[in-house]
């Protein structure tokens, strides 16, 4: 059975955060016919993991996709086309770009744990389906992903998709509609969930500080775990003391958890 997030669309964040709390995710579900195509919706990825056809040296390498606003792959030095690697896709927050630290030094996060480590820009300010539809963005992602599929062996078994802040809303929305091909989510201080359809089960991580002024715990991930529990997911679930940030020990745990689940 195909089932669905739903989350009721306000006209300001803080009537959407109370909109949250008061339940405004819920779900449903509806049959899905033998021999149904996945590769259908606005959410849906349609790059997969391929034997490369292209070698990528290692180090960091612009993504040559767009004019502007690409963000980067970083491969390891330990990398070998003979041994897939794991592969972290990562998602900025709100104003951001890839070169923002929320996740530390991703060179020697890369080269420390031997990951392949891709970080796209969103088109615009945010990602499309934060303010709006899934869009444009699900289209650069996947290019992103096809480019990596294309210049390096990928480990099917740890694919993960990462995001903080409103990159990590993105991350649990488009993750969930993927779960065919992302094997783990890592939602750092997510908001929400967007609609649309769910596709397999990923592992789950979520964090978020007790303290977020701008994401209140209150009315966000401890609204969004439940659900997702229920839904049968597996959800690592962790709070700390802070505020709106990701603590260097917080993303460290995070990527144990990806690289040993």
């Amino acid at each position: 059975m195909n089932e669905r997030f739903f989350v009721r669309r306000a006209g300001s964040r803080r009537e959407f955060l109370a909109q949250l709390a008061l339940g405004a995710i819920g779900a449903a579900c509806s049959p899905k016919s033998a021999g149904a195509n996945l590769n259908v919706g606005p959410a849906r990825l349609t790059a997969r993991i391929a034997v490369p056809a292209q070698v990528l040296e290692p180090g960091q390498h612009e993504l040559p996709i767009a004019a502007t606003r690409n963000g980067f792959i970083y491969v390891p030095r330990s990398y070998q086309a003979s041994r897939p690697a794991p592969l972290a896709l990562l998602l900025h927050g709100a104003g951001g770009s890839a070169r923002n630290r929320w996740f530390g030094p991703i060179d020697a996060r890369a080269e420390s744990l031997g990951m392949i480590v891709v970080a796209p820009e969103s088109r615009g300010a945010t990602w499309d389906a934060i303010r709006g539809d899934f869009g444009l963005d699900v289209g650069f992602v996947d290019s992103a992903l096809r480019f990596t599929f294309e210049h390096c062996a990928i480990d099917p078994s740890r694919m993960a998709l990462a995001g903080f802040s409103d990159g990590a809303s993105y991350a649990l929305s488009l993750g969930l509609a993927n779960g065919d091909l992302f094997t783990h989510l890592l939602a750092f201080s997510p908001g929400f969930i967007r609609e649309q359809e769910l596709v397999g089960k990923p592992r789950i991580f979520v964090s978020h500080g007790r303290s977020d002024p701008i994401l209140p715990i209150e009315v966000t991930s401890r609204v969004l775990v439940p659900p997702l529990r229920r839904k049968s997911y597996a959800v690592e679930y962790v709070e700390f003391e802070g505020g709106h940030e990701v603590p260097t020990a917080i993303s460290a745990q995070g990527m144990d958890w990806f690289l040993k689940t």
